[in-house]
């Protein structure tokens, strides 16, 4: 009987632990994004790459053909006027998907999803961005 209630006591903690640890992880996920939007708006290509994952350096071997790319293609991640985190889920250990509500260059709203998976050494990288202008601005 005390063996039971021993358990029992100890499942809330547990349960507050993995919750601790999801939160940890989600904030070092959003440490990632908010570091490599801060290093474009600061024209630092160089820290702005460095938060890409593996897969990303394969596509995008160099610097500059990754600075072309989101600068083509992301204009309102690489020269967001302001930018909130939204929505985020944890899709397995040591992945996360996070939305981050932007307001572009332009003035105008989109809705940035990214992907980021925990590498051997602890830290979270980017594994994708996608990229859609918002119809509305949700939390």
């Amino acid at each position: 009987m005390r063996r039971a209630l021993f358990a029992l006591a100890l499942v809330p903690m547990l349960i507050a632990s993995l919750a601790f640890a999801g939160d940890a992880e989600i904030k070092a996920a959003q440490t990632v994004i908010d570091s490599q939007l801060k290093a474009f708006v600061a024209n630092d290509g160089a820290t702005a790459y460095s938060f890409a994952a593996p897969n990303v350096k394969q596509i995008f071997p160099t610097v500059d053909t990754f600075m072309n790319m989101v600068t083509n293609g992301y204009a309102p991640v690489r020269k967001p006027q302001s930018y909130s985190f939204g929505k985020v889920e944890q899709t397995g250990p040591g992945s996360i998907i996070q939305q981050v509500l932007i307001v572009g260059p332009d003035g105008k709203d989109y809705e940035a999803v990214y992907t980021l998976q925990q590498q051997p050494d602890g830290s979270f990288k980017i594994t994708g961005c996608s990229l859609r202008a918002a119809t509305s601005v949700s939390t």
